[in-house]
């Protein structure tokens, strides 16, 4: 029997993702990515998956992080992202972080190898087509002025947003190691093997305080129209950190704690921005926490006061988008779907995820209820107790009690999953007692195991065709 096709608007990560998903289980997919026929304002490239902000998925430990939790869980269920990520990885310390190019390319090559994956390279102006009876829309932030207007009107909700910035990305050779050193924070060892995965730079107090200055004086993109618009906090601009107080930054991506300068052991650095490497050949590294709304004369400017960065060349400099997100718990039921129109999903960072790989686990999740709704298979989410689970109760009303609160984006943590019922002792077996950071990594662990546990007694009892 002919199967009819799961088309997909969007092709970031979670529309690759849910492409993935759904070809694998043996329905055919059509595939409909923009560009190169419409660029969008952060794009550089036509690939697949292309990574526009940072190259870091975050923490790679499932043990103790809850974001390394959902790696595992989506590695698990044969996630083509983060088998791109696992081949593409550059030294990041306890993170994985990719080779963004080489990424992509992966990415694309995959799809566009599997037989049952269609690629049409065409803007979806408008809703879909009434004949298209089943649609992904994983258009993610950067989502066309034409669908996105077609699908506000179709919601009736006024439009939800959030400002994403981008950290700007640095030439090594232009980075003087006479001043600054290599090291991962506590020398943690990534996933790479490599304990010295960070390039470092170190402040005094004075130099602290007149970066500080300039950041708050530089000349920044103005975007009147859309002050109203919240930023999400896991993304902030590091001038609007700097602004919410002179100490911010060295509490958050300028903190000098764990690291010692090879130069200078004796001397404690009053701050330390951080680069970590961008590409497989280790010649382009990102400014760690640096995304930025400056303008570009002020960028180079300012950030040319950062020790060992005086000479620096900016392979790219940072940048603002704006991101779009739906009313979720309003707007879509517990398989993704319109309320109103059943016949569209949504997937990705428009749902009200944020990050990388819980936009891809959304697409993952997306791509699984398409397939098996098209093969008349059963549906059901992940268990609550899953990373994957947690996120889709966030995204489909489970945070919100008796309709208190406000939506809003949010990355995977351990306080969306439900809490263990006595599954750590306090006390070990000869009756002395675990200390409260001893007690609080046995808990994640054992929040890991149980999640993964629980995960695959889903995913058997709930598998793929293919599987």
């Amino acid at each position: 029997m002919s199967i009819s096709p799961v088309h997909i608007v969007g092709g970031g990560l979670a529309g690759s993702e849910a492409a993935w998903q759904v070809a694998q289980a043996g329905v055919p997919v059509v595939l409909h990515e923009m560009r190169p026929v419409r660029g969008t304002d952060a794009h550089q490239t036509d690939g697949l998956a292309e990574l526009v902000c940072s190259n870091s998925f975050r923490a790679d430990d499932w043990t103790g992080n809850a974001v390394g939790l959902l790696h595992a869980e989506m590695r698990r269920l044969d996630s083509i992202i983060m088998s791109a990520g696992d081949a593409h990885q550059v030294p990041a310390g306890g993170a994985l972080a990719v080779d963004r190019e080489g990424f992509s390319q992966a990415v694309t090559a995959r799809l566009e190898a599997h037989p049952l994956v269609t690629i049409a390279r065409e803007e979806v102006a408008g809703l879909p087509p009434a004949d298209w009876d089943s649609v992904i829309v994983a258009t993610g932030p950067l989502t066309s002025p034409a669908l996105s207007a077609a699908v506000l009107e179709l919601t009736g909700e006024g439009e939800l947003s959030f400002f994403d910035a981008i950290a700007p990305i640095v030439n090594v050779e232009s980075i003087d190691m006479d001043i600054c050193w290599r090291q991962s924070r506590y020398d943690k060892v990534g996933p790479g093997g490599d304990a010295a995965a960070y390039i470092n730079c170190p402040m005094d107090k004075a130099q602290y305080e007149a970066f500080i200055d300039a950041l708050l004086a530089g000349e920044k993109s103005e975007f009147k129209d859309w002050e109203h618009v919240p930023y999400f906090d896991g993304c902030l601009p590091i001038e609007v950190m700097a602004e919410r107080g002179r100490e911010t930054l060295r509490h958050g991506p300028m903190k000098p704690v764990g690291l010692t300068n090879d130069h200078d052991p004796q001397t404690k650095a009053h701050a330390i921005v951080q680069l970590r490497q961008d590409n497989a050949l280790g010649t382009l590294w990102n400014m760690v926490g640096f995304q930025t709304k400056l303008k570009h004369g002020a960028q180079t400017e300012i950030f040319r006061m950062i020790p060992g960065l005086e000479k620096a060349v900016f392979a790219r400099l940072g940048g603002l988008h704006r991101n779009t997100f739906l009313n979720s718990p309003k707007l879509l039921d517990a398989q993704l779907r319109m309320k109103s129109q059943p016949r569209l999903r949504f997937a990705g960072q428009v749902t009200g995820v944020e990050g990388y790989v819980e936009s891809a686990a959304i697409g993952l999740l997306a791509g699984r209820f398409a397939a098996a709704e098209r093969l008349g298979r059963p549906i059901e989410a992940p268990p609550a107790t899953t990373a994957l689970g947690a996120l889709i109760g966030h995204i489909t009303g489970g945070h919100i009690e008796a309709g208190k609160g406000s939506f809003q984006p949010m990355n995977i943590n351990y306080g969306l999953l439900p809490p263990l019922d006595d599954a750590v002792v306090k006390r070990r077996e000869d009756g002395s007692r675990i200390g409260s950071k001893e007690r609080g990594r046995a808990k994640k662990l054992a929040m890991g195991e149980r999640a993964l546990a629980d995960l695959d007694s889903w995913a058997t009892r709930v598998p793929l065709a293919a599987e």
